[in-house]
């Protein structure tokens, strides 16, 4: 049983469906069953597309003129690379709404995010390994953009391992709060480092500037991909933070319940 700190009454305090429209579903209560509800069709969303974007760039799209069949590694490793910098912003987002505001759900979030954020960043590294043997010639180097890809590693697992350091939640959640916000600044660090640095990291195929390098049956293999792991991460942070309002507030979640009743 977790000890509520008797300096802050907010964020103890019982949730309540107060508020109208999408505001109401900042109480954890209530976004609990809508996320419930999600989690089905986030997850059945999820296997079409990767099964799809992987049909596309495994069978329909056509080899490399250059890189040969490895090549077909990039749909996954630049689809998880994307993941991985994308969580780790929505995660301090999060974080500052939680600081400012106080609001218990954007912790919880913060907290659920964090294992699939995680496992797409090791996914990113263990795919450019396996696509940078070939072709570089060795499973690694400390490239500009894989060594702060690292980085970014050690800022999930660091997290994490914060939330698991005290009993405590809301120290540990003030404590995860502010070092993800600390760690923003290496998130366009992996992303132009490419442009900053002289490297061996290939530069994006994708980007709002200029025509995409990549034929377009390549370019939705890809895209097929980022979506199928963007539901995935949905899917899994809804399970993960009814789990988490389940463990910090079943009173509440109860007292909802009768009143939906």
């Amino acid at each position: 049983m977790q000890k509520q700190s008797a300096f802050d009454p907010p964020y103890a305090a019982a949730p309540t469906a107060s508020g109208t429209g999408w505001m109401r579903y900042a109480s954890p209560a209530v976004f609990y069953p809508l996320a419930g509800r999600l989690i089905p069709f986030l997850a059945v969303a999820a296997a079409l597309f990767a099964c799809a974007g992987l049909y596309v760039g495994l069978v329909v799209a056509p080899s490399d003129s250059q890189q040969g069949e490895v090549y077909r590694i990039l749909f996954i490793h630049v689809a998880a690379a994307w993941m991985s910098m994308f969580l780790y912003l929505v995660m301090a987002l999060y974080a500052a709404l939680g600081l400012v505001f106080n609001t218990r759900l954007s912790f919880m979030m913060m907290r659920a995010l964090a294992p699939t954020g995680a496992l797409f960043t090791f996914l990113t590294l263990w795919t450019g390994a396996l696509w940078g043997k070939p072709t570089w010639g060795t499973w690694w180097v400390w490239d500009a953009r894989l060594t702060s890809e690292l980085i970014l590693l050690f800022l999930y697992l660091g997290f994490m391992a914060l939330q698991s350091a005290t009993d405590d939640a809301q120290r540990a959640d003030r404590g995860g709060a502010i070092l993800l916000l600390a760690g923003v600044v290496n998130v366009p660090i992996i992303y132009f480092s490419v442009q900053w640095w002289s490297t061996l990291h290939q530069g994006a195929s994708i980007n709002l500037t200029s025509a995409p390098s990549m034929a377009r049956i390549m370019i939705a293999a890809m895209l097929l991909m980022v979506a199928a792991f963007w539901l995935y991460g949905a899917a899994t942070a809804l399970a993960r933070v009814r789990g988490l309002i389940a463990q910090r507030e079943p009173g509440a979640l109860r007292r909802h319940g009768k009143e939906a009743r």
